[in-house]
């Protein structure tokens, strides 16, 4: 059968599929309408319903006076957001920490998935999954508080490899190499399940030719294992820059001094600060507004490159 017989004959089953009415075939399959109305609802009620309260970003909100209750400012907060001494700086700040932490974080999974995928001793390959896997189940509590240690001026790890005593924690300068390194510790093992489910589908026959054609180790990988890669990054790198403005706030906020507040003041710890310390409710909900408006454009552009670049995108 030709491709465009194939299409025709698939064609003409969507059009006989839509010609049955939509009672006949909610009848039909009125089980799994059912199984997916229960999702549906979950996420209409915890992630739309909670969206009327956005209009608070565009009201001098006082609790007592309720939403509808409270002025109307419109833009007024975002306005005092932009005209703050601080504004340049944590715009700055935050996407310079998550382009480089974009930047760094995101080869390392692919490349560990490529090294991991070529041991052939099951046991010991078992064994490095979980070594780089536990990282990740640590609370970012226990993190913080570790690398405080390590980086300790009297006793720390660190200083005793350098044989200094320098507060690192102090210095604008080191916060992001501590941000992203420490990150990728986290991070790397647990990004590479999802590489490795991928690489485990790949046909072994593959391999098998490409070794009787005489295709070294790294030949074998560059041709056969990062195609195979290629799809799967594209999408990752989607999401992680749908999630560039979002600087995990807990890590941030451990790991902040005022004397390294020059790199760490970021968006999502000044929202804290202003909308749970202060309580200005309108405020911080304003800053946060905009945070997340510059992660819809910034997936959006990166959507539209990667679909055309590699022919993979969410829409």
């Amino acid at each position: 059968m030709s491709a465009k017989t194939s299409k025709k004959a698939q064609a003409g089953a969507v059009q006989a599929v839509h010609k049955v009415p939509l009672k006949t075939r909610l009848a039909a399959n009125w089980q799994l309408y059912l199984l997916l109305l229960i999702p549906v609802v979950i996420t209409i009620i915890y992630k739309y319903v909670p969206m009327y309260g956005i209009q608070i970003a565009f009201r001098d909100f006082k609790a007592s006076k309720g939403y509808l209750g409270s002025e109307w400012v419109g833009l007024y907060w975002f306005q005092r957001f932009f005209s703050s001494p601080n504004c340049v700086r944590m715009i700055r700040n935050t996407v310079l920490l998550s382009l480089y932490s974009l930047l760094w974080s995101f080869p390392v999974p692919i490349i560990l998935s490529l090294a991991i995928n070529q041991l052939r001793f099951s046991k010991f390959k078992r064994v490095v999954q979980t070594v780089l896997y536990a990282p990740h189940f640590i609370s970012t509590m226990v993190i913080c508080g570790m690398i405080r240690i390590f980086l300790s001026p009297s006793g720390g790890l660190i200083n005793l490899i350098l044989g200094t005593q320098t507060d690192f924690l102090t210095l604008s300068g080191a916060f992001r190499t501590i941000y992203i390194s420490t990150g990728i510790w986290q991070d790397a093992g647990w990004g590479t399940i999802i590489y490795l489910a991928t690489l485990s589908s790949v046909d072994k026959s593959l391999y098998e030719a490409a070794k009787v054609d005489g295709a070294s180790m790294f030949q074998r990988i560059l041709n056969i294992d990062v195609p195979a890669l290629i799809p799967m990054a594209v999408i990752q790198l989607i999401m992680s820059a749908g999630g560039l403005m979002n600087i995990g706030f807990e890590k941030v906020w451990l790991l902040q001094t005022d004397l390294n507040k020059a790199t760490s003041d970021v968006i999502a710890v000044y929202v804290y600060e202003q909308g749970i310390e202060n309580a200005k409710y309108s405020y911080s909900t304003a800053v946060g507004l905009f945070n997340t408006l510059v992660n819809i454009v910034l997936l959006i552009i990166v959507n539209k490159i990667a679909s055309k670049a590699s022919d993979v995108s969410f829409v």
